[in-house]
């Protein structure tokens, strides 16, 4: 680093310096900031020297990747989601200078399911965070939708609709996304007046503070769907998981006036950097059979676009062509993409880590595009990835002609497998060629310490079961294990292997070596108490939530098989099944992050009167649920999560329902199916309708509660499966009666 390398302070430096600050404490006064030219491309520069770290940097996003690489390679310390800010660092370490530039132009990041799964209830203190998060990891793109119900207000206020119809169509805050997207509206409503008002500043709020930091925020835009009322004889319906929704034909006027407007109210209340995301197609086939209709709608969505901004830029989700395979065909696909200029669109392989469009479309005929890593689905919390093969594929992706213009996280909710996405962030500067050193170096900057012995075979054990996980198609709609299952008598008691077959998928390695990294980590923990208050505590939670969810499917297959060979429930087995539930909640109940009740507290902050709180109470409850409706489950657990209150409250009494009508589902099948769904059904609405029940206080001690399952249940999760006798049972384990 020259002294002629910038020319004195950016304009970015106030945004970085004060991130600094929030990250390193009181060392980050010591952060002195210079600007370079971007003549030779994006890139930083660090050095310290007698307590001082100077950073040069083309850009804000560049400058504060590189405060995360000096913390991460000199001082040992990453920012994680779950890390505890600030970090402890006493010293600014002495370093010559290092330097790094980016692998891709950009850093995408988020998905519009998101919004609902994770973020709809968060507060500026948990977007501050977030986009800290953001910049140390070198995303630039990030997707906004924040407030853009705004934004959507203001339009159909211009087109002639009041504030009541307007709100009655937007629906309830937790499920705004899904309107934005065109799969519902006027579900779970009426969004709340106060809602628009706070949110539509703490939209402007994140969007201020990621230009601040260099970003270019992709903002939502028109996808065709319609207040039914706005042109009732000129909309047609479609269907999206049994809702019904409405567009307008693209050749009709008011579809790029609408598109239009969507720009223009943005940018009054946002402002703009250009890009717009639009998804016609999201889930659901095009209404017209015309061939030509899909290259009408990108016809009619882009010069909208561009009539209200010449620099639009409409980033496209590749997630229909995956989703709906047989109708996307490549030369379908091919017509559509024409219709919008190469220089007019981007495209997110969004699920490229698993089923990469890129490959089966010719890298998107030279259309910018990003490679996107999606893995999570409805945010859910099980501990699941395929670590080995993100490296191999980013690497293939980048070669070649067209490589992808940037790398993308777009996942459905955060907070879930850090060690999967630290791992695809990690890929926007640089390339990780040996998954182990990588590895080693995740856990010590994870958790600030030097990773012993046992820490490191821990995790070594991890990647090589939960974090396995090749040719497993991650997906909601496959099978998870029971702890979220819906209770069913369907296979009892005449299809039995067809049960065990299934339940036995959930386990494709070896379980000894999962509770092999158990015992680890907890000895670790025992080692050092102070780690269970970090990182190391969730996933400490994480590792026990893996081997409790496939205890659970072995302690359910051993009640079902025992209970059919006596011909009546075995109620000793059936108990022991259950009283899982409780020894689970217990454990997770120790971390707020872990719980319900801490996602429907953050709901609830946003209410103003007792209307707000009634919607904002439903919507927690259901997305979490039902999702849909009690009599139409059609998304029923979708977004379950393995989380304190859930488990040994909403999971475990529908088990119990299940429980007290075994006798009869055994001795006169079918004869419980419409009791078991009515029941179900009652069970839902009720919780939607009461929520559950505070977890008892005190709610233990996290290492004390690990300890205890393991003893509890480890035995039993390492010997899993066998054959014997001819036929397949499960070998006992240490589980008390």
């Amino acid at each position: 680093m020259t002294d002629d390398a910038g020319c004195g302070e950016a304009p970015w430096s106030f945004a970085v310096r004060d991130l600094a600050g929030r990250v390193m404490g009181p060392a980050g006064a010591s952060v002195v900031l210079r600007t370079r030219d971007r003549s030779a491309g994006r890139r930083y520069e660090y050095r310290a020297a007698g307590g001082t770290l100077t950073i040069a940097a083309t850009d804000a996003v560049a400058a504060c990747v590189g405060l995360h690489h000096y913390l991460r390679e000199q001082c040992g310390l990453a920012v994680h989601w779950d890390t505890t800010l600030p970090l402890p660092v006493r010293s600014l370490p002495d370093t010559p200078v290092r330097s790094g530039r980016p692998a891709v132009a950009d850093g995408y990041y988020l998905n519009f399911c998101t919004f609902s799964y994770t973020m709809p209830y968060w507060d500026w203190a948990d977007w501050e965070r977030e986009i800290d998060w953001m910049a140390l990891h070198g995303i630039t793109m990030p997707l906004a939708v924040t407030g853009h119900e705004a934004a959507v207000h203001a339009v159909y206020s211009r087109l002639g609709l009041d504030d009541r119809e307007i709100r009655r169509f937007l629906g309830g805050p937790g499920y705004l996304p899904f309107g934005f997207m065109g799969c519902v509206d006027g579900f779970a409503g009426p969004l709340p007046a106060s809602w628009l008002s706070s949110h539509r500043e703490l939209g402007r709020r994140i969007l201020q503070r990621q230009r601040a930091l260099g970003m270019t925020p992709v903002l939502p835009a028109f996808t065709g769907h319609v207040p039914r009322q706005l042109a009732p004889e000129r909309v047609r319906s479609r269907l999206w998981q049994g809702f019904e929704t409405y567009v307008i034909d693209p050749l009709d006027p008011l579809y790029r006036r609408i598109v239009a407007e969507f720009v223009h109210a943005q940018s009054e209340i946002f402002g703009t950097d250009h890009l717009y995301a639009a998804d016609p197609f999201i889930e659901m086939a095009p209404v017209d059979t015309d061939p030509g209709y899909p290259a009408a709608v990108a016809a009619a969505t882009i010069d909208g676009l561009r009539a209200a901004d010449p620099q639009a830029t409409w980033v496209l989700q590749a997630w229909p062509f995956s989703y709906q395979r047989e109708f996307w065909t490549a030369d379908r696909v091919a017509a559509f993409l024409d219709a919008a200029p190469d220089d007019g669109m981007m495209i997110a392989d969004l699920w490229a880590e698993h089923d990469p469009q890129w490959k089966r479309l010719g890298r998107f005929a030279g259309k910018r595009w990003l490679w996107c890593a999606l893995l999570n689905f409805g945010g859910r919390t099980d501990p699941i990835a395929d670590l080995h093969a993100v490296p191999p594929a980013v690497d293939e992706a980048l070669s070649g002609e067209n490589p992808p213009a940037g790398i993308g996280l777009a996942m459905e909710g955060t907070r879930n497998n850090p060690v999967f996405f630290a791992l695809i962030a990690d890929h926007l500067w640089g390339r990780v060629g040996d998954l182990d050193e990588w590895l080693r170096g995740f856990v010590a900057q994870r958790y600030g310490c030097v990773p012993g012995i046992e820490l490191l075979r821990a995790w070594r054990n991890l990647v090589q079961t939960v974090y396995n996980a090749a040719d497993v198609r991650i997906f909601p709609e496959q099978f998870n294990g029971v702890l979220t299952a819906k209770p069913s008598y369907a296979r009892i008691p005449h299809h039995l292997a067809e049960l065990r077959a299934e339940v036995e998928g959930a386990l494709w390695y070896p379980p000894a070596t999962l509770t092999d990294a158990w015992r680890r980590m907890i000895a670790s923990a025992e080692q050092d108490g102070s780690l269970v208050h970090g990182p190391f505590g969730r996933d400490l939670i994480d590792v026990a939530v893996a081997a409790m969810s496939r205890a659970a499917d072995i302690l359910y297959l051993d009640a079902v098989e025992r209970s059919v060979r006596h011909r009546h429930a075995d109620r000793p087995s059936v108990e022991r099944f259950l009283r899982l539930f409780d020894d689970l909640d217990r454990l997770l109940s120790t971390r707020a992050e872990f719980t319900f009740q801490h996602w429907e507290s953050q709901a609830l902050a946003w209410s103003t009167c007792a209307d707000d709180h009634a919607v904002l109470a439903d919507n927690a409850r259901r997305m979490l649920t039902v999702w849909g409706s009690a009599e139409s489950p059609l998304l029923d657990d979708y977004a379950g999560r393995i989380w304190g209150g859930m488990v040994g409250g909403y999971y475990k009494s529908r088990w119990r329902l299940w429980a007290d009508g075994l006798d009869a589902a055994i001795s006169r099948p079918g004869s419980q199916d419409e009791r078991l769904t009515a029941a179900l059904r009652t069970h839902s609405e009720l919780f939607i309708r009461d929520g559950c029940d505070p977890s008892p206080e005190p709610v233990g001690d996290l290492l004390a509660e690990s300890r205890r399952l393991f003893q509890t249940y480890g035995d039993l999760v390492g010997t899993g499966f066998s054959r014997t006798n001819g036929r397949q049972e499960r070998v006992q384990g240490r589980v008390s009666p």
